[in-house]
């Protein structure tokens, strides 16, 4: 299961930069921050900001999780794909 708290938190370690810049990005507190770091789910449109001001694909984790728990999902997907695009 993804922690997504524990991957942004990696990520903003990763680019080096601190906690008070990113509440500062978030218009946020820092204690907000560490709220969020400590969250295995979170709202999508609080993760679409993060993805923005990281500059990282978080929601690529979950499609990576879908992807190998249910691999007939992306093969369904997949063909549906397919069959719309021979329809046109």
């Amino acid at each position: 299961m993804i922690h997504i708290g524990q991957l942004i938190e990696a990520e903003l370690h990763r680019q080096e930069r601190s906690v008070t810049w990113f509440a500062k990005k978030l218009y946020c507190d820092r204690t907000n921050i560490y709220s969020i770091f400590k969250r295995q789910s979170i709202d999508t449109d609080l993760l679409m900001r993060i993805c923005h001001i990281l500059n990282c694909n978080f929601f690529g984790y979950y499609s990576a999780e879908i992807q190998q728990k249910v691999p007939f999902i992306a093969k369904q997907n997949e063909s549906d794909i397919n069959e719309k695009e021979s329809i046109m």
